[in-house]
C-alpha cells in the first residue's frame, strides 16, 4: 500500500500521480473518497486490510524456490508470506484512460468472478483499488491488493488464480466494449528494464535478438543436431538443460548473446524467448531416432562448455543449389493456396505455417540486417500467431507445403546482394502473410489483423519495392515480375483479401470499436484490456 500511495519516483522506479481509491471493500469505501492519498493513509489502509489476519493469527506461507547466487546451480526449497494477492488491470496506451467510475465498476466486477467477495457464498475479503495514473509507457491502469485471509478467519483460495483471471479479463473486455485480446494466442513481454537497458546502450533488446536468432536457426535446421550448431554460428552460447537426476536425457536449453570482455552471460531459456521456441515444440517439426538423438546430444554436450562441434560436414556447410530457389518458391506459393482451405479455427495449422514463415524471414534478417529492419519486424509480428496460449488444446496441424527450407536458403544467402530468385521467394512469403492477416481479420482479431498489415505496409512493401525484378518461374499463373509491383500495391491499398468471400474492412467496423460510455453499472461502462 505504500508503494501504491507513493508519488517518489525514485523509490517506486515509477512515477505516481495523485494515487487514490477506486473501489475497496464497505468499510474503506465508507472512510474514504476519491482524495490523494498519502503516506499515512496508505498504513491506515494496510492496517484495515490486515486486521483479520493478525485478530485470527492466521498465516499463510505459500512455497516458493530462491536461486542460490553464489553457484546459480543448486534450487532451495523455502516459503514466504504470501496473505496479500495483488495484480494490476491494464489498457493499451491507445485506448486511453477511463473514468474512476469505470475503473471502479470493473474492479468490482474482477474481484467478484475471482472468489473474493460475499458473492462467491464465503465470507468477504477485505480489499482496494487504487489509481495511480498512467505508466511510463501510457498504459492507464489500476492495482488491486486483497487480503487472503477472511473477515471469518477463513483462508481464501488462490488456486488456478492465473487462469482465472485471464478468463475474467476476457469476459470483461466483451462486457464493457473494450478491445478484445486474443483467447487463442500469447506472446512473452519485456520488462521495463529491458527496454531501458536497450535504448540506454541502443541495441535490440537482448531477447529480441536471440528469439530472432533461434527462430532462424530452428527454421533452417533438418534436424536437432543441426541447430545446435547453426545457434552456435550465429554467434550464440547454448546450454542443454537436463532431466532430473540425469546427465544425458535433454529437456530444454538455454542461449544467450556472447558477452563483451569482462562481461557475463545472460542466459534465456527457450520458453522464455516464444512458446513455439521450447525444445519440445521444436522437436515436433525434427524427425526423431535414436541415432538423431545420439548425435543431438553430443552437439549439445560440446555446446555446453563451448567446445568445438563434433561435426563440421553437416547440411549448414553445404550450398543449396540453384534450383532449390525454385522449388521453394513453388512450395511457398502452394502453401499460400493450401491456406485458403485451412478453418480459421484450427489454429494448429496456422500457428505452424506462421512459425515457419516467420522462420524465413527471421533468417533473412540475419542474414542481411546489421540492424534489425522491416524483416525482422516481420518474422516478429508473425511469430505472434505461431504462439498458442494452450497448444495441446488445439490437437494436430493439418499437414501443408513445406517451406522450412527457406530459411535455409536466406541463411546460405550471400549478405551482400538481393537477387531475383529471393525476390520470387518473397512474393510468396508475403502472399502467406496476406492469408494470416486475413484469417485474423475475419476471425475478428482486429488488433493481430492490424498489426500485420501496418507491418507489412509500411515496412515490408517498400523493401519489397527495392527488390530486382524475379524470374517469372514455369506454371505460375501470373509473371513473377509483376508479382512484386503487384504485392505491393496490395499492401499499399489495405491487403486486398486473397480468400474468396467479402473484403475485409481497413477499419474497423463500428461493432469492433470501443463502446460509448454509459453510467449504467455492469451493463454498458467501457473498461479493460488484459
Amino acid at each position: 500500500m505504500v508503494y501504491l500511495a507513493s508519488t517518489d519516483a525514485d523509490k517506486t522506479k515509477n512515477a505516481h500521480t495523485e494515487p487514490h481509491l477506486v473501489a475497496g471493500d464497505a468499510a474503506i469505501m465508507a472512510w474514504y473518497d476519491d482524495g490523494v492519498l498519502d503516506h499515512a493513509d496508505a498504513l491506515a489502509i494496510a492496517k484495515h486490510l490486515d486486521q483479520p489476519r493478525k485478530a485470527y493469527g492466521i498465516e499463510i506461507r505459500q512455497k516458493e524456490f530462491r536461486w542460490d547466487q553464489a553457484t546459480k546451480q543448486r534450487i532451495e526449497n523455502g516459503y514466504k508470506q504470501a496473505d496479500v494477492w495483488h495484480c494490476s488491470l491494464s489498457l493499451r496506451a491507445e485506448e486511453g484512460p477511463l473514468t474512476d467510475q469505470q475503473w471502479g465498476d470493473i474492479a468490482n466486477d474482477f474481484v467478484d468472478a475471482m472468489g473474493f467477495t460475499e458473492t462467491s457464498g464465503k465470507a468477504q475479503c477485505r480489499w482496494a483499488a487504487i489509481n495511480h495514473g498512467t505508466s511510463e509507457n501510457g498504459n492507464h491502469h489500476i492495482h488491486i491488493a486483497v487480503s487472503l485471509v477472511r473477515e471469518d478467519g477463513t483462508k481464501a483460495s488462490t488456486h488456478g488464480d492465473y487462469k482465472r483471471a485471464q478468463k475474467t479479463c476476457r469476459e470483461l473486455e466483451v462486457r464493457y466494449g473494450l478491445e478484445q485480446l486474443s483467447t487463442v494466442h500469447a506472446t512473452r513481454g519485456y520488462d521495463r528494464a529491458e527496454k531501458a537497458t536497450a535504448i540506454r546502450e541502443q541495441r535490440e533488446m537482448h531477447r529480441a535478438s536471440l528469439a530472432r536468432k533461434v527462430r532462424a536457426s530452428a527454421g533452417a535446421s533438418v534436424a536437432e543436431a543441426e541447430f545446435v550448431r547453426r545457434a552456435r554460428d550465429t554467434g550464440l552460447l547454448v546450454r542443454p538443460r537436463f532431466a532430473k537426476n540425469t546427465t544425458d536425457v535433454i529437456v530444454g536449453y538455454s542461449v544467450a548473446e556472447r558477452p563483451k570482455p569482462g562481461e557475463r552471460p545472460i542466459w534465456f531459456g527457450g520458453g522464455s524467448l516464444a512458446s513455439d521456441l521450447k525444445l519440445g515444440a521444436l522437436r515436433d517439426g525434427w524427425p526423431d531416432s535414436p541415432q538423431l538423438a545420439t548425435e543431438a546430444a553430443a552437439e549439445w554436450n560440446a555446446a555446453a562448455p563451448n567446445k568445438r562441434k563434433v561435426s563440421r560436414t553437416g547440411p549448414e556447410k553445404a550450398a543449396p543449389p540453384a534450383q532449390a530457389w525454385v522449388d521453394y518458391t513453388r512450395n511457398a506459393r502452394a502453401l499460400a493456396d493450401r491456406l485458403r482451405t485451412i478453418p480459421r479455427d484450427d489454429h494448429a495449422t496456422w500457428a505452424k505455417a506462421a512459425h515457419e514463415v516467420s522462420g524465413a524471414f527471421a533468417a533473412w534478417s540475419y542474414r542481411l540486417e546489421p540492424v534489425p529492419g522491416p524483416l525482422a519486424a516481420t518474422a516478429a509480428e508473425l511469430s505472434r500467431t505461431a504462439q498458442l496460449r494452450t497448444p495441446k488444446a488445439h490437437g494436430k496441424p493439418a499437414a501443408l507445403p513445406s517451406i522450412a527450407g527457406t530459411a535455409m536458403l536466406f541463411m546460405a544467402a550471400s549478405s551482400k546482394n538481393k537477387t531475383a530468385a529471393q525476390t520470387a521467394l518473397m512474393v510468396q512469403l508475403i502472399n502467406t502473410a496476406f492469408a494470416v492477416y486475413e484469417m485474423h481479420a475475419q476471425s475478428g482479431r482486429t488488433r493481430e489483423a492490424q498489426r500485420i498489415r501496418s507491418v507489412v505496409e509500411n515496412q515490408l512493401a517498400p523493401f519489397t519495392a527495392t527488390m530486382p525484378k524475379a524470374v517469372p518461374v514455369a506454371a505460375e499463373r501470373e509473371p513473377a515480375e509483376a508479382a512484386v509491383p503487384r504485392a505491393v500495391d496490395i499492401a499499399r491499398r489495405g491487403m486486398a483479401p486473397i480468400r474468396p468471400g467479402p473484403g475485409v474492412p481497413a477499419t474497423p467496423t463500428p461493432a469492433t470499436t470501443a463502446k460509448t460510455y454509459q453510467p449504467s453499472r455492469r451493463d454498458t461502462a467501457p473498461g479493460l484490456d488484459r
